[in-house]
């Protein structure tokens, strides 16, 4: 059987995109997204996004998330971006898109050709939303973590998913093959963790890289960044109510504090290719 798919990416954030609005999503998901992700070997990608049906009266669209290893996800930055670009081009072309996610409804604007801006909802750092265990209840801000024998400062913040943030002093140095499996699976996390280790420039400009559960090392992370401008704003390293500018591997997030402990997000959705592929 032929499967049709579109290869989209954010920031390098590439994933496998299945129209499954009529079709619903393939009884054989998991197994597809494993084998499919493959690099070198298959499509190659961080994982799928099937853009369904929504559920939610009066919204465009909604999002699944299937990792490289087959789990699931509850939300991705960058997909949704990339799924309101599918959306636009396919048929539903409104400036503004309300799309159903794993952790609630998005809304999702329009800024100019593959720009879109997000709106994220609230984050929180309280342990019982990660989870975490062993921690204490929270806010989960700059406490520390033992890690295979080392003692990190860290900041726990949800953002619809579980995400780890650590301050580090040269990212780029940084052997996250050696240390990411190790936060991903720690015993504190009973449902493992997304970790990002952030470089800081100066107070508007962060460069960070992010080790993803199920995925290992991905170019770039959505919820991550929002995460880590969560975090560092907590600590009073970044300022609330500003833009702060995220260098990725894979490009450049920019992110917003709003009141509430509300987020922005605004970065590029690109489309790579369209194909069909034996499954």
């Amino acid at each position: 059987m032929k499967l049709s798919f579109t290869k989209m990416q954010g920031c390098a954030n590439d994933y496998i995109y299945l129209d499954c609005r009529s079709t619903g999503v393939p009884a054989n998901i998991a197994a597809l997204s494993e084998r499919l992700s493959r690099r070198h070997f298959s499509i190659g990608a961080d994982g799928i996004i099937c853009i369904c049906a929504p559920v939610t009266a009066g919204a465009d669209g909604r999002m699944r998330i299937f990792n490289a290893d087959g789990s699931e996800a509850q939300m991705c930055g960058n997909g949704i971006r990339c799924v309101a670009q599918w959306l636009y081009t396919h048929g539903v072309e409104k400036p503004v898109l309300t799309i159903d996610t794993g952790s609630g409804c998005k809304t999702v604007t329009r800024k100019g050709e593959g720009l879109w801006q997000v709106e994220m909802g609230e984050y929180t750092a309280m342990a019982a939303a990660l989870p975490a265990v062993n921690m204490g209840e929270g806010p989960l801000v700059d406490v520390p973590l033992e890690v295979e024998g080392r003692r990190w400062q860290v900041s726990c913040i949800s953002v619809g998913n579980p995400h780890c943030v650590t301050v580090v002093e040269d990212v780029d140095g940084m052997k996250l093959e050696q240390v990411g499996p190790a936060f991903e699976s720690h015993k504190n996390f009973p449902e493992r963790i997304n970790t990002e280790f952030v470089e800081v420039v100066d107070p508007t400009h962060l460069k960070m890289r992010v080790w993803e559960r199920g995925s290992g090392e991905t170019w770039a992370c959505g919820t991550g960044t929002c995460a880590t401008v969560a975090a560092l704003t907590e600590q009073g390293l970044c300022p609330a109510g500003e833009d702060i500018h995220v260098q990725l591997r894979g490009g450049e997030l920019v992110i917003r504090i709003l009141p509430g402990r509300k987020m922005l997000m605004t970065g590029p959705a690109e489309t790579v290719c369209e194909g069909t592929t034996q499954v």
